[in-house]
């Protein structure tokens, strides 16, 4: 995208000159697709007290093939002043790298001071970015994946007991149904183009009645359950005295199971009744195994809110009970060694974007998704072609639900960006596999 310029700033950026004491920085490489790359950053400006608040200003990309010898060229460039910027490039050629640089007001954006972006050999801080290779074949359909909504919370960021301070929204708003919206109204777009939605788990902050209804109505104007959006319990829904999520969407303990043209969707329910960890109860796993056995070469997708692996084990803060219980994780992977057909299990509930191997000699992708609700907040698009997948994370770009990201990029102390991003890779990927037996959505 290339936004026309004002003559004015056109004269400026010309000139090479600084209007103001702008400061350009929190800069993402997000995402880098095949043919595209998303940026993001912030602008501030210090205050009479020499405070750094957020202040509007351009937004402008610079780029050009690493193998040129010439300068970066503008390849983006919208003169709206905004403090919270966001810019998606696309015509690139797959495979190829190129140097980038982003601006604001001619001051040039650079990463925080997290080790996520800083760390060496990032494309934040080399300016250098390579645009993946997709998958050969016809593009089969294109799926999002999400999780943690929280609809009806009222406080972001929040461990126990109100600790650390968390962050509240501006009065009558809803930050959820604000970030839900944005995702919602961006996967119907033709430049994201979204065949089918899943929302793993934590769809709802408590699981009540009327938070249950509120997002089911809400996600029914989207589309139909179990045709065009799939969803399974997060630990936020586990049933107490009462399941009303259950009443409202499936029985607990029970798996989903749903047919995409040759693909199969399965979602499982991991929670428990209380505590925050994951299980699966014996009748959930011999279904599942029942299922897989049928027809275990079948490409299949796997949801679940908990994540799986040793690895998501000990590197989320929660530490091992925060994740699925080492024997219902045993159990399932041995399950899908003899299941060849299941190629990903996607999970949320650590609201951060991190991809771990199996724990076994088993070829499945396990995928965390950073959470809807709040920093970076978005969604992985998975683009399913015969010849394998491409895996992209996107944050949502409406202006509502960046401000509210760049808000909540401070939780945790300001430990939020490394503990939520997750490194290029995590977010942007391609997997090659045989997918020729299924057929084209469109």
């Amino acid at each position: 995208m290339l936004a026309r310029p004002t003559a004015a700033l056109r004269q400026f950026n010309s000139a090479g000159g600084q209007r103001d004491s702008i400061v350009a920085s929190d800069l993402e490489v997000v995402t880098v697709t095949d043919q595209s790359v998303v940026l993001t950053w912030t602008t501030r400006a210090r205050d009479r007290a020499g405070r750094l608040r957020n202040a509007p200003a351009d937004t402008e990309v610079r780029l050009t093939p690493a193998d040129s010898r010439g300068p970066t060229k503008v390849h983006y460039l919208d003169s709206n002043p905004t403090p919270y910027h966001y810019a998606e490039i696309d015509g690139l050629e797959p495979g190829r790298t190129y140097r980038f640089a982003a601006y604001s007001n001619g001051h040039r954006a650079v990463p925080a001071r997290t080790l996520v972006t800083r760390r060496p050999g990032t494309p934040e801080s080399t300016g250098v970015f390579t645009t993946l290779r997709p998958p050969p074949g016809q593009l089969v359909c294109t799926i999002a994946l999400a999780n943690d909504v929280h609809y009806g919370e009222h406080t972001s960021g929040l461990l126990v007991a109100g600790l650390p301070t968390g962050f509240r929204h501006d009065a009558g708003v809803s930050y959820p149904e604000t970030m839900l919206g944005a995702m919602l109204d961006e996967l119907r777009r033709p430049d994201r183009a979204v065949d089918h939605l899943i929302v793993s788990g934590d769809l709802t902050d408590s699981g009540t009645l009327e938070q249950s209804q509120g997002i089911r109505a809400r996600l029914d104007a989207w589309g139909e359950l179990g045709r065009d959006y799939f969803v399974c319990r997060g630990n936020h829904e586990a049933p107490r005295r009462n399941d009303y999520w259950g009443s409202v969407f499936h029985p607990h303990q029970r798996l989903t199971e749903q047919d995409l043209g040759g693909l199969r969707l399965i979602g499982l329910d991991t929670t428990r009744r209380f505590g925050s960890g994951g299980t699966l109860e014996g009748h959930q796993l011999r279904h599942l195994r029942h299922l897989l056995m049928a027809e275990p070469d079948r490409p299949t997708l796997v949801f679940g809110h908990h994540p799986v692996t040793s690895a998501a084990a000990v590197s989320n803060p929660g530490g091992p009970g925060f994740v699925l219980d080492r024997m219902s994780a045993a159990a399932l992977q041995h399950i899908y060694r003899d299941a060849p057909g299941v190629f990903l299990h996607h999970a949320g509930h650590t609201h951060r974007t991190r991809r771990t191997m199996a724990d076994t000699e088993i070829d499945v992708e396990f995928l965390e998704v950073a959470a809807v609700k709040e920093y970076p907040g978005g969604y992985v698009l998975l683009r399913i072609y015969t010849g394998g997948y491409m895996a992209n994370f996107y944050k949502t770009r409406s202006e509502p639900a960046r401000q509210w990201s760049t808000r909540t990029r401070r939780q945790y102390f300001g430990l939020q960006p490394d503990h939520a991003l997750g490194s290029i890779t995590d977010r942007n990927h391609v997997v090659l596999r045989d997918f020729s037996g299924m057929k084209p959505l469109r």
